[in-house]
């Protein structure tokens, strides 16, 4: 037991002392045998007793059935649906811990990934960006259901560790005004003749509009299709897209109205977007992400950028107004020309004395990377790295081998062209998946002749385990 801890006098033997949080939001605390116990609904430095309903040669898991002393940072849950108890909603897991401890708790779970499965240990921790832990979910995947045994549809995120549906009236990590739809969403799908044929309503949030996108298995009758536009009439800024198949099937029920788009206006960008693209679910959180990014990057007038995984131009844009020459690259043709598209409508909208900085675009499989196709992209004084879950080890590995060669020709021969190439000074790497920015900068620092200089979280999705970060690597020498 840690000197920190004061047990309460009359602790009991098959008590358990809480020592941290796993990435599930689950306690970890260990038997007197050594044996680790995962614990749904305990926080650190709780004593509790626990009702094991799984058992292995090695661990235990169980659910808290009695907290003895209870942490400092446990908090009033902001929600109705959050807890443990059957039916509860399995959208948060973190919503007893106050939102600063789950920021810390990020903030461990991302240094613990860099050391020990990196060995890399940034110079410095920057500080977390944080911004409203509650109303800031403006992407969801929402399911539908029409439980015949209870005469109601439902309409929400999946009961914690169940295929059901909760059955909920509220959400307040969306924003309130979609919130209030869920109930009116509910009395909607009651009314439609497709009512066993909508299994689910994607949600996307502009700064302006809120896209629904209905998956219907069946085509939607006349009558459905009239009571979707009343619905649209009566709830202010409410746009229906259908999907009948798969995404690229995706289209709007009634052409015209506003665009969804956000907006950057720290950059004067703007945005427009489908329901189906890729867009961060947090908008607050994202401008901060992009601004500080930028400034980390340190983007000079003079320089080439090279924007890796660059979507709709999310950071390709902004770098635009900073550098003299950007080039964003991307997997998809179809998401380069939508990026092309946005970059065109920014040129248009710019000022005179504010216009974007040459910017092109490529499809590239960076899942793939080679040498030559990395010297086949030109020498770039910073790059921005922004990769899905998988990460982005096929790009730094192709970096780190050029570094090889480069530094030991004899025995590594120079790929034709890479004589006179150089490596970027600077790379922010923005990441999703604190393990794969782990391994990646295990290969930047240990291969490529990078050093970390700074990491830290980003508090992307309060009040679940999710962990985005971003890391900052210097060339050395």
């Amino acid at each position: 037991m840690t000197d920190d801890i004061k047990p309460t006098d009359n602790f009991q033997p098959d008590w358990l002392l809480v020592e941290s949080l796993d990435l599930e939001a689950q306690g970890v605390a260990h038997r007197a045998d050594g044996k680790v116990v995962f614990i749904k609904g305990a926080l650190p430095f709780e004593l509790v007793s626990v009702n094991v309903h799984r058992k292995k040669n090695n661990w235990e898991q169980g659910m808290v059935s009695a907290i003895h002393q209870e942490s400092s940072q446990r908090v009033r849950p902001g929600c109705p649906h959050f807890g443990l108890h059957e039916g509860a909603c399995g959208g948060c897991k973190m919503q007893h811990l106050h939102v600063s401890a789950q920021v810390a708790v990020k903030q461990r779970v991302l240094e613990d990934n860099l050391w020990h499965l990196g060995k890399v240990k940034a110079d410095n921790i920057l500080r977390p960006i944080e911004g409203p832990a509650w109303g800031y979910r403006y992407r969801a995947r929402i399911s539908v259901r029409h439980v015949r045994k209870k005469g109601t549809v439902l309409v929400g995120f999946h009961e914690r560790k169940s295929g059901y549906v909760a059955d909920m009236k509220e959400c307040p990590v969306l924003p309130p005004h979609v919130s209030a739809l869920l109930l009116p969403l509910r009395a909607l799908i009651t009314q439609m003749d497709a009512i066993e044929a909508c299994p689910q309503i994607e949600l996307a949030c502009g700064d302006r509009v809120i896209a629904l996108v209905l998956r219907h298995m069946e085509p939607l009758s006349d009558g459905d299709l009239a009571l979707l536009r009343d619905f649209a009439e009566r709830h202010v800024g409410v746009q229906w897209w259908l999907q009948p198949k798969g995404p690229e099937t995706v289209h709007l029920l009634d052409e015209g109205g506003e665009e969804l788009s956000y907006d950057l206006p720290e950059f004067g960008i703007h945005m427009p977007f489908k329901p189906t693209d890729f867009t961060q679910v947090n908008p607050h959180i994202n401008r901060v992400l992009v601004s500080r990014a930028l400034r980390l990057l340190d983007v000079q007038a003079h320089e080439r950028v090279i924007d890796w995984f660059c979507g709709l131009g999310n950071f390709t844009l902004p770098l635009a107004t900073q550098a003299r020459e950007v080039l964003g690259i991307e997997g998809s043709e179809a998401l380069v020309a939508r990026s092309r598209q946005n970059f065109k409508l920014n040129q248009a909208l710019a000022h005179a004395n504010k216009s974007l900085a040459a910017t092109k675009f490529a499809a590239r499989n960076l899942f793939e990377m080679t040498l030559e196709l990395l010297i086949a992209d030109g020498v770039a004084d910073k790059w921005l790295v922004d990769p899905p879950r998988e990460g982005a080890m096929s790009l730094v590995q192709a970096l780190a081998d050029l570094h090889q060669q480069k530094r030991d020709p004899l025995n590594h021969p120079v790929t034709a062209g890479a004589v006179g190439w150089t490596p970027p000074k600077r790379i922010v790497y923005v990441s999703c998946n604190p393990s794969t920015l782990a391994r990646d900068a295990d290969i930047l620092v240990h291969q490529g002749g990078y050093r970390c200089a700074l990491a830290g979280v980003v508090n992307m999705f309060p009040h679940t385990a999710h962990v985005e970060s971003m890391a900052v690597f210097e060339l050395e020498g």
